[in-house]
């Protein structure tokens, strides 16, 4: 079992996800920013992250991972950036590219089958 921390502003894809992760064993945490995300991220300690991108505004998950990578003591979390702004910008963004320091960069609506795969590679 895991514990997982949730950053995204979608009540209702939250729960979605806690539901999905909880079945699956694991103990899901959330926030609804990034900053209230910060700050339980540092007081949790979660196994991992699933972050948005689009919250207080449109780059606010982009902040957030790059604060997280330049954190000594939470650097190497894995973070799986879980967002709908290719579908909003029309660019497509990957974790490949430099300039997301993230594990996994998924597209909403993401299958629940799907996530619970792509959490295996990173937590038991």
């Amino acid at each position: 079992m895991a514990k997982i921390l949730i950053i995204d502003d979608d009540v209702d894809l939250v729960e979605v996800m806690r539901l999905t992760l909880e079945n699956a064993n694991h103990e899901v945490i959330d926030a609804q920013n990034g900053t209230t995300g910060f700050d339980l991220l540092l007081s949790e300690q979660p196994d991992l992250i699933i972050l948005d991108v689009m919250m207080t505004t449109v780059h606010e998950g982009f902040d957030v991972a790059q604060k997280i990578r330049n954190t000594p003591q939470i650097a190497n979390k894995p973070i799986i950036m879980l967002s709908a702004i290719g579908h909003e910008t029309g660019f497509k963004f990957q974790k490949d590219n430099g300039l997301i320091p993230v594990d996994e960069f998924l597209e909403k609506p993401i299958m629940p089958d799907d996530l619970i795969n792509i959490i295996k590679k990173y937590v038991s």
